[in-house]
């Protein structure tokens, strides 16, 4: 069986539908759930309907090897896939680029919208319209109104639409700015409750005080300052200095500053990055500060109070000059012990790359936290510059991937200076 097909590694009608695609093959594993059809429903053996899951991987070309036939909606859906996954008409010579099936008139993809909407959940619908975008060239469609407004909006479309920014008609500037508002209003109903109040109570903690009501006792350090005072024979500890924590107020302060890689790689941590900083900006105890930068560097910490005015003024693809943009976040920095940097890039730096190491270890050494993130997003494990990233951990600035859901823990303990929760790597 030599066909294959790319297709979502869910189906429809399932409740926890897969987000990401599988490339299906005579190696690959069936489908583990039925598959909806509009006629009724006719009881089928296990074998039946095995097979039937593999003609719908396969694409039912000469060598799938099934001789299943679909029909109904399993057969609409068998095109809806063909049409992006599939071979056209089946002819192609062994050897030979595959070629696309939506054809190149806006109402035929917009046709195949609708149905592959019908036909799947939301989360496929996103990785289909991803892959239609990557693998037929249909960026360009993106830049009429109709086709923004039958696409299912996600971070990568987001992603996309900044990428086409500057191309962008006038006609459908304010269409594309909608489909990013409501991905942003998404991310920030999901992140900012939990967000606020994660750094909130790190913000308390950090604020040490010494003469602490007993609730307040933060009792690991109390120990460890008067260890000199264990008496053996009563087998206990006499603290004559108790630390504890602080309740922060509106005007102690930390300093954070975002510094955001703006090359076309990280256009998924550039969304969630901004949707981060607008919430960081809105909390009194924080002052944020956010830096883009790719050759040149630009500060939109001004537009801070609408992340969707962040995201366009961001500016996708282009070189990486890190080097620049950490000694501009440098030269902003006015309470060294105060403040937390976060680098956010894949630390392929075109710029002077022991320049750039020096940077850092200065910071460091005047007190700065430093954290470097090779990525901002769900995407999995990324591509960067290991060397940078073995240097930055010689440092003491350990680079790491991480998801949205971890950074305010990451960004917590940052805060109060403890040890990062870095994930195991994968």
């Amino acid at each position: 069986m030599s066909s294959s097909r790319r297709i979502p590694a869910s189906v429809p009608d399932s409740a926890s539908a897969a987000a990401s695609t599988s490339t299906a093959s005579a190696a690959s594993t069936a489908p583990t759930a039925p598959i909806a059809s509009t006629s009724p429903t006719v009881p089928t053996s296990p074998s039946d309907e095995r097979l039937r899951r593999w003609r719908l991987v396969l694409g039912g070309e000469a060598a799938d090897g099934t001789g299943c036939a679909l029909s109904g909606r399993d057969a609409a859906m068998d095109g809806a896939l063909n049409s992006l996954y599939g071979r056209g008409d089946g002819k192609g010579q062994a050897g030979k680029e595959r070629s696309a099936g939506l054809g190149a008139s806006a109402p035929s993809v917009a046709r195949w919208l609708g149905d592959i909407r019908t036909y799947f959940p939301s989360s496929v619908v996103q990785v289909m319209q991803r892959d239609a975008i990557d693998r037929l060239g249909l960026s360009a469609l993106l830049l009429e109104p109709e086709m923004l407004e039958a696409v299912e909006a996600d971070v990568h479309l987001v992603g996309t639409l900044l990428s086409l920014n500057k191309a962008m008609p006038e006609t459908t500037k304010e269409t594309a700015r909608a489909v990013v508002r409501k991905v942003v209003e998404d991310l920030e109903k999901r992140l900012a409750t939990r967000t606020r109040a994660t750094l909130t109570g790190a913000l308390d903690r950090s604020a040490r005080i010494s003469r602490p009501r007993h609730h307040d006792i933060d009792w690991n350090r109390t120990i460890s300052a008067n260890l000199k005072h264990y008496l053996p024979e009563y087998r206990t500890i006499v603290p004559e200095r108790l630390i504890g924590y602080g309740r922060a107020s509106q005007s102690v302060k930390k300093e954070v500053v975002l510094c955001i890689d703006q090359s076309g790689s990280m256009a998924a941590s550039v969304v969630y990055a901004s949707v981060f900083g607008a919430v960081l900006a809105s909390m009194r105890s924080i002052d944020t500060r956010l830096v883009v930068f790719d050759t040149a560097v630009v500060d939109l910490t001004d537009q801070l109070d609408d992340p969707v005015d962040v995201l366009f003024g961001t500016q996708l693809g282009g070189g990486t000059d890190i080097n620049r943009a950490l000694a501009y976040c440098q030269s902003q920095i006015t309470r060294p012990a105060e403040t937390v940097v976060v680098l956010i890039s894949d630390l392929y730096e075109g710029g002077i790359r022991n320049e750039m190491l020096k940077r850092v270890a200065a910071m460091k050494a005047s007190g700065v936290q430093f954290v470097t993130l090779l990525a901002l997003s769900d995407e999995g494990a990324p591509a960067y510059d290991r060397e940078h990233a073995a240097a930055l951990a010689a440092l003491g600035a350990p680079a790491f991937a991480c998801t949205p859901d971890l950074f305010p823990e990451v960004m917590a303990a940052a805060i109060e200076k403890r040890p990062l929760p870095i994930p195991d790597p994968v």
